[in-house]
């Protein structure tokens, strides 16, 4: 029996309540407009990418979270200074998938919560960078492998380079940047996201993003 999956909207309303803040304070902590925050939580808008990762940062959750019912769960920290014994599996065909514009994200290990890193297997949709649009940026660091296709990788201060499969790069993820799948079909790619500020909810530097535009579903 499959068991329904929760909303964006609901998660977000949830972890927002859960923490006693306002739409305002969920816009001052991760740059995301008060109106867009809004329709979200109407469920009459969806996010795109940066702007789930920027959601996620002024949250303080995984990105996963905001697509599964643990958000609704008390919140563990590995940051207790004892041992955990955490760890997760992910078998073939798992993971909570989610799609925007540009890829098809495949969230890896998403039952543990306030992890350091992000995993997820990635499908790169976008065939131009004229198609995938303005550079992203999220305030953490990131690591990809192509496992299958040509991938061109776009930066803000550097010149595009190309990724034949077997080859894995690091980035800044502030710096403005962007995957383009330039083979004969769409490629793929492990991407590994490291939280800049996982279970910590007091005293992070705010989010460098006062213009985020509104994403229509």
């Amino acid at each position: 029996m499959s068991e329904q999956k929760p909303k964006l909207s609901e998660i977000l309303r949830y972890l927002r309540q859960q923490r006693g803040w306002t739409l305002q304070q969920v816009s001052e902590r991760s740059g995301v407009p008060v109106s867009t925050l809004s329709k979200v939580e109407n469920d009459q808008l969806t996010l795109s990418y940066d702007k789930l990762m920027t959601l996620a940062d002024g949250l303080d959750v995984d990105v996963a979270e905001l697509f599964s019912h643990q958000a609704r769960d008390a919140t563990p920290s590995f940051l207790s200074g004892r041992p955990t014994g955490r760890r997760s599996l992910t078998m073939p065909g798992e993971g909570r998938a989610f799609e925007s514009d540009n890829y098809i994200d495949h969230y890896l290990c998403a039952d543990l919560r306030s992890k350091l890193m992000t995993p997820a297997l990635s499908r790169i949709k976008a065939r131009s960078i004229e198609e995938f649009g303005p550079l992203v940026r999220h305030q953490s660091e990131e690591f990809v492998y192509v496992i299958s296709g040509v991938v061109e990788v776009h930066t803000e201060f550097y010149e595009p380079f190309l990724m034949p499969q077997g080859a894995s790069a690091y980035l800044d993820s502030t710096m403005g940047h962007a995957y383009v799948s330039v083979g004969d079909e769409d490629a793929w790619v492990i991407v590994v996201v490291c939280n800049t500020h996982p279970g910590v909810p007091e005293g992070r530097p705010e989010t460098a993003a006062s213009s985020l535009e509104e994403t229509s579903s």
